[in-house]
């Protein structure tokens, strides 16, 4: 932990000039995003269903880091000294509440993550039943192929695996529903930012905003993609043709 520490007190060195006392609270924040940069590939690699592995490692990854910053900021070391405009950042969201009350100086900054993080939690809901909707109506307009019989351990296996019938009334039912729940769950970091210190709650908004942002432009990649697919295949058939 004490290398944690003194990575993120020489951050906050470098960034005190600019952001005064702050600067430590940036610091957390730049912290996050390099975290976050490291775990782009595994990232990147759950978005294409490389792997099932592969959509664990990079929340599982994380929880180590989490926790060394909550660590950081419960244990005496030089960082709680550090505050984010008035609020210290070990301190929680009970003693904003009891040093000046909801509307206090260190209230005010603690509601501020809470909007932040109620804006970041929004927009993810939003756009996973928008996703899950799509998925819905994608799977709904699919026309149905009917499986061939496969002798089991064929080789025509993966090929059975590839024309799965198409999904029930029920089962696309279920999706949908799930598709307007699961959203939802973001804003559990809400709760979670409520009861540990102001830095893990700072990891916490970083961290969440990263991952909506870095699906929004994944999504963009392969939408981009399929586009310039689509439009690249009939000329190639017309150069085909020619021949």
């Amino acid at each position: 932990m004490s290398v944690f520490t003194h990575l993120v007190a020489e951050l906050g060195r470098l960034l005190e000039p600019v952001l005064a006392e702050s600067a430590t609270a940036a610091a957390i924040v730049l912290f996050t995003v390099l975290v976050r940069l490291a775990l782009h590939p595994l990232s990147r690699a759950a978005f294409r269903g490389a792997t099932p592995v592969a959509g664990c490692l990079p929340l599982l990854l994380q929880l180590p880091v989490f926790f060394l910053m909550y660590q950081a900021f419960t244990s005496g070391n030089e960082l709680l000294s550090h505050r984010l405009f008035a609020a210290p950042l070990g301190s929680r969201w009970t003693d904003a509440l009891g040093e000046g009350g909801l509307f206090g100086a260190q209230g005010l900054v603690f509601l501020a993550l809470f909007g932040a993080i109620a804006v970041v939690a929004a927009w993810s809901a939003v756009r996973g039943r928008r996703s899950a909707a799509a998925a819905a109506a994608a799977a709904a307009a699919a026309p149905k192929k009917p499986a061939k019989p496969v002798k089991k351990g064929g080789a025509g296996a993966g090929a059975a695996a590839a024309g799965l019938p198409e999904l029930s009334a029920e089962q696309q039912e279920a999706m949908r529903k799930l598709g307007g729940v699961l959203p939802l769950l973001s804003f559990g970091t809400l709760i979670t930012a409520a009861v540990v210190p102001l830095a893990a709650g700072l990891y916490l908004l970083t961290t969440t905003a990263w991952s909506v942002a870095e699906r929004v432009w994944l999504e963009h990649r392969k939408a981009r993609v399929a586009a310039r697919a689509a439009t690249d295949r009939p000329a190639d058939g017309a150069v085909r043709s020619s021949l």
